[in-house]
């Protein structure tokens, strides 16, 4: 039986899925005043560490959302890393080279979190702002849409609800259900000889002061079995690849027996299994992010390799892009904003599964476990938007707006924080925006010393225009409010 809910007040926004994707969109839209239901199939919050690592720039995105100074007391830099053969250790050093912060990258480093704690946190920021996740419900059905909206089904249980929205996000993760019911292609590969022995474990006669790895040189895949500590937890990561073929049972016995055989530490005794998971390496994208008034986000829309530490990281990116477009649509905006959301998203997807990728070749060596800037998600890019505006080939629009510090002391991030662009005005004669006279701000934005310049910064901290022209500024803030 279907029962009709909120049919004759759409609801302006529903999200399939509460990770990290889902929640940071939840939280972007609750705190623009939008109205949102997000569901989740799962009966209860999900458990296990997964995807654990934040990058620069999603702690950047984090700062503006209110949540980072929880994240950075949950968190810690990445501990190092200890290569053994058996009791012997072989290697030591760390996988990101520490950085100092600067004026126009605050956050340099990438931060451990286990995903479960940063979900707490996320869910706790969206209660704040009045929202809720409503567990074990999942959208089974997207496909009754017309130009006002969509009849999403929801199922609980043995019980079917019909709900009635002006948008629906498929952040319902790499097997979601939207996508396949609206047949859009998931094109890639799966690994399935790349299998990977996955939990969260208390171990005892173990520090947690390293992130300790045991190698076999003589087997073909090196790598035996790993123990990373979770900061804020007493909890290891444990990691260990499967034999092709090999279906083992997820019990504590299994652990502990791979960990013994593959370490040679006897001494070195699993307590409890706090989560177990079979994981695969999947390597795959979408095509489109966008059918009608249903969008995909996160896994859904594209999975990766853990390697490099992207897949978390890039869809709570989807999110962030999509928020502010989504909310002033509902505002008023021209609808076709929203057309920039997949214009800007789907090669970034494409490019970030490239990094992972090549990650994950370099990984079966020591070397390859060094990650680089690239991993950082700093310097991705929406130059060639449609969304990208600059009057001269050298200009920075659809870059990331850096971090600075002005004259009176006011830090730009500070400024740009909350729901709305900023105007950024270089020289003198300029009758709005906030002045900037730093030399180290010029240079961070490529504006030459001595030019009249006005810099639009988007909602999402990109630079949306650099023009001499306020006039110019004028026609962009038309095209992404309902001004005008």
């Amino acid at each position: 039986m279907l029962r009709e809910m909120g049919m004759d007040a759409p609801l302006p926004v529903l999200i399939a899925g509460a990770g990290p994707t889902g929640l940071t969109l939840a939280v972007d839209l609750a705190r623009r005043g939008v109205v949102v239901r997000i569901v989740d199939a799962s009966p209860v919050p999900p458990k296990g560490s997964r995807g654990k690592g934040l990058q620069p720039r999603t702690l950047e995105i984090f700062e503006d959302l209110g949540v980072l100074d929880e994240l950075l007391a949950a968190g810690t830099e990445y501990p190092p890393i200890r290569i053994s053969v058996g009791p012997v250790p072989i290697w030591q050093s760390r996988m990101h080279k520490h950085a100092e912060p600067t004026e126009d990258v605050p956050y340099p480093n990438i931060l451990m979190v286990p995903q479960f704690r940063t979900e707490e946190i996320l869910r706790a920021r969206l209660a704040e702002l009045g929202g809720q996740v409503e567990w074990g419900a999942m959208v089974v059905d997207v496909s009754d849409q017309d130009a006002d909206g969509v009849t999403a089904v929801l199922e609980r249980g043995d019980a079917r609800d019909r709900v009635r929205a002006a948008y629906v996000v498929a952040a319902d993760g790499g097997r979601s259900v939207i996508r396949k019911q609206l047949g859009i292609g998931f094109e890639g590969e799966t690994h399935e000889t790349e299998r990977m022995l996955l939990g969260d474990v208390r171990v005892e006669g173990l520090a947690q002061s390293r992130w300790q790895v045991w190698v076999n040189p003589l087997r073909r895949n090196k790598f035996g079995v790993a123990l990373c500590p979770l900061p804020g937890t007493d909890l290891f990561q444990f990691t260990a690849p499967l034999d092709a073929g090999e279906a083992p049972e997820l019990t504590l016995e299994t652990f502990q027996r791979r960990l013994t055989d593959r370490s040679h530490r006897p001494g070195i005794r699993i307590t409890e299994l706090v989560w177990s998971s079979i994981y695969r390496v999947n390597i795959r994208m979408v095509d489109r992010y966008r059918v009608g008034r249903v969008f995909l986000a996160g896994d859904a829309a594209h999975v990766h390799s853990p390697a490099g530490g992207q897949g978390l990281n890039t869809g709570v990116g989807d999110a962030y892009n999509l928020a502010w477009k989504m909310a002033a649509v509902l505002r008023g905006a021209p609808e076709d904003l929203l057309d920039s959301y997949e214009t800007e998203r789907l090669p970034i997807a494409a490019w970030v599964l490239g990094i992972s990728t090549a990650y994950l070749q370099g990984s079966r060596s020591i070397k390859g476990l060094k990650r680089g800037k690239e991993t950082d998600q700093l310097d991705l890019t929406y130059r060639g938007s449609p969304l990208a505006w600059g009057s001269r080939a050298a200009d920075r629009a659809g870059d990331r707006a850096p971090d600075g510090v002005l004259e009176d002391g006011r830090r730009l991030f500070d400024l740009f924080r909350g729901t709305e662009p900023t105007l950024l005005t270089f020289g003198d004669g300029w009758q709005d925006g906030i002045a900037v006279t730093s030399s180290a701000i010029r240079a961070a934005y490529g504006v030459p010393d001595n030019e009249r310049r006005l810099v639009l910064v988007r909602p999402d901290g990109y630079i949306g225009v650099i023009t001499d022209s306020p006039q110019t500024v004028q026609d962009y803030i038309r095209r992404i409010t309902c001004t005008g």
